[in-house]
């Protein structure tokens, strides 16, 4: 583990202490949130955080998100008050994150469905001297005088692995298609930077082309169904950014009258129960982690801002990759996800 080297201090008032916490908090302890008198159930009542989420999007996210509420209870010294979006729309996602400064939260959490357009939001909590922590996603352009921390794994350097393997997996080349999340989502962009990393300097990886299909297994079956007719079945290897894609993939594949693992390779990212059995059954071929499970290292963020501590601007969780059905096997007796 690693930890960035510039800090960001979200303001005077929560600023004023000399705590600094960066990647080690993984393995740290918490700070009790009833220390400061807030959270002890005493005359101030619980801490109250407002958890502007993404909601239903998949494995990964229910994952994350009820690690999340699974953390900040009632018995811990918290009033999460937790917000899906609407149908992944944006805009339900602004008004309730307005709702928070609006009842005067102690803390804001932050999952963006679309990177741009918190610009206005973020100002606004911040002139209200709320803590902003986003959780997962980030924003575009990237401020970080507008939030306390991100705390994620890094996309980019999940797709670099995931990029690597298919350049090690493929000497000789191959025509390749990658599925993609939703469009204007930042982790799109990001595991795309970091897979083009290595595979954009490869001239012998032919890029048949890239389509959303909305992190959704039915989507991408349908996507590449049509590439693989529209290209002959000559195709050897699909990228897809995260695991339902890649099941879905897997499924057109074999449709096809082709053996996935075989004539295609699929690799994706998340690392879900469903994707590591598909692994280690052969039908995917690498899965990268992007671990969601970080509930500890995020209480221990809103203790360290609330007790007037300064953290990373970036904090990173850290993930891992399996590369085989051996490694699958392994690892999915002990999968939370």
């Amino acid at each position: 583990m690693h930890s960035t080297t510039r800090i960001t201090k979200w303001s005077t008032a929560f600023a004023a202490g000399a705590l600094a916490l960066g990647l080690a908090a993984c393995s740290g302890g918490t700070t009790p949130a009833g220390d400061d008198g807030a959270g002890d159930g005493g005359a101030e009542g619980p801490i109250t955080i407002g958890f502007v989420a993404v909601g239903p999007e998949g494995a990964w996210r229910a994952a994350n998100e009820q690690n999340v509420q699974d953390t900040f209870t009632a018995e811990a010294g918290f009033d999460l008050k937790y917000a899906p979006a609407t149908n992944l729309d944006q805009k339900s996602q602004i008004d309730a994150f307005t709702s928070f400064v609006d009842e005067g939260v102690d803390v804001i959490l932050l999952s963006a469905t679309e990177g741009s357009g918190w610009e206005a939001s973020l100002k606004r909590a911040q002139e209200a001297e709320i803590p902003v922590i986003l959780v997962d996603r980030g924003i575009e352009p990237d401020d970080p005088s507008l939030y306390v921390t991100r705390l994620a794994p890094d996309n980019v350097e999940v797709a670099t692995a995931v990029g690597q393997w298919a350049s090690d997996t493929f000497p000789d080349g191959a025509k390749y298609f990658t599925l993609e999340g939703p469009t204007g989502v930042g982790v799109v962009n990001e595991r795309n930077e970091g897979f083009d990393s290595v595979i954009g300097k490869r001239s012998d990886f032919v890029k048949v082309g890239a389509q959303t299909a909305n992190w959704s297994t039915e989507e991408a079956k349908s996507v590449i169904e049509t590439v693989l007719k529209a290209n002959n079945n000559d195709i050897q290897y699909i990228f897809a950014q995260n695991d339902e894609m890649g099941l879905g993939a897997v499924q057109a594949i074999e449709e096809a009258g082709l053996v996935p693992g075989v004539d295609v390779k699929v690799s994706t990212i998340d690392g879900t129960k469903n994707a590591m059995q598909a692994l280690a059954d052969g039908k995917l071929s690498f899965v990268a982690e992007y671990n969601p499970l970080f509930g500890d290292t995020l209480l221990e963020v809103v203790n360290t801002v609330l007790a007037g501590g300064s953290v990373d601007s970036q904090i990173i969780v850290p993930s891992t990759t399996f590369d085989s059905p051996e490694a699958a096997k392994a690892a999915l007796p002990d999968r939370k996800y």
